[in-house]
């Protein structure tokens, strides 16, 4: 049950569009409005139906009974400062960003008392971005984590929880700063890896650009695809989410020193046993519906799942 009778969508990116293709999907009588602060922005969410698409946020949150931020962690701040005097009484206000404790210090000081803040984080998206990437498969078997603040009433944060639900996705709760930690070793730091291995290639003067390009294998294929996702959101990530990626990074750091002595002094056993533990973390996440075992890493399953 979606239990919003208005919902905003502040940004109308990748996600955005998605949740508003997923709201028409479920059938409910919801009616939707949106803005970009990009005018070519608002004018594709029109061509797309994504719903009432407003010149300014606050026109766009005016009577809304939930308020979703689509919106880079870095902007907010400033959309917060926007939208403050325009939320209705007892609207919930949630976004939808990678960094939960950043979003939270940007946002929440912002707010009238008694608005009810719930921010959130959909652990869904594909390297594509625009209002035109959307489909309302997106979140559909995916986490979805809450993390509220001490004095959210259950009731609003269990109101959201079922909207979430409603759209597809599975839902659990989480301490901001534990969901940043998470985040930084599942998401996070993966991306700064993709991000350095594209890097290198780019750099490496022995191999050419078209080398790179005609004989990619699969894996460094991946890291194309992720390196590909919008350069403004993950920017903000890093910045807003520093100590616990730096965090994770230095354990990454003292892991790929362990495995390249492996390498140099030929211990094939201990490379054996190291690849046999992570390749089971690979299986469970097959088993717990979030890939498949189908080739090039389920992509070929999926593409036929968002037709």
């Amino acid at each position: 049950m979606i239990g919003y009778r208005h919902v905003a969508l502040v940004g109308l990116g990748l996600i955005a569009s998605s949740l508003s293709h997923a709201i028409r999907r479920s059938g409910a009588p919801v009616r939707i409005t949106g803005h970009s602060r990009s005018a070519a922005t608002r004018d594709e969410a029109r061509r797309l139906g994504l719903g009432e698409i407003l010149p300014t946020a606050a026109e766009a949150v005016d009577g809304a009974d939930l308020v979703i931020l689509c919106v880079p962690v870095g902007a907010m701040a400033v959309v917060a400062d926007e939208i403050a005097p325009r939320l209705a009484p007892g609207a919930t206000l949630s976004d939808v960003g990678s960094v939960k404790r950043a979003v939270i210090e940007a946002v929440a000081p912002r707010l009238a008392p008694g608005t009810l803040f719930v921010p959130a984080h959909p652990l869904a998206g594909t390297e594509h971005s625009g209002p035109g990437a959307g489909f309302a498969q997106l979140f559909d078997n995916r986490w979805c984590l809450l993390t509220p603040l001490p004095d959210s009433p259950p009731a609003a944060v269990e109101k959201l929880a079922a909207f979430w639900r409603a759209l597809g996705a599975r839902v659990d709760t989480m301490d901001p700063d534990h969901h940043d930690l998470v985040l930084a070793v599942t998401s996070h730091v993966p991306h700064l890896i993709a991000y350095t291995m594209v890097g290198v290639a780019d750099h490496l003067s022995r191999v050419t650009a078209q080398e790179v390009i005609d004989y990619s294998a699969a894996g460094f294929r991946d890291f194309t695809r992720i390196a590909a996702s919008d350069p403004t959101m993950w920017r903000d990530v890093f910045l807003s989410n520093r100590e616990a990626t730096l965090d994770i990074l230095g354990r990454f750091t003292e892991e790929l020193f362990v495995l390249q002595r492996a390498i140099r002094m030929g211990e094939g056993e201990a490379l054996h046993a190291y690849f046999t533990r992570t390749r089971a973390i690979r299986r469970g996440i097959i088993e717990a519906g979030q890939d498949t075992a189908a080739p090039d890493f389920g992509r070929a399953a999926l593409a036929q799942n968002t037709d």
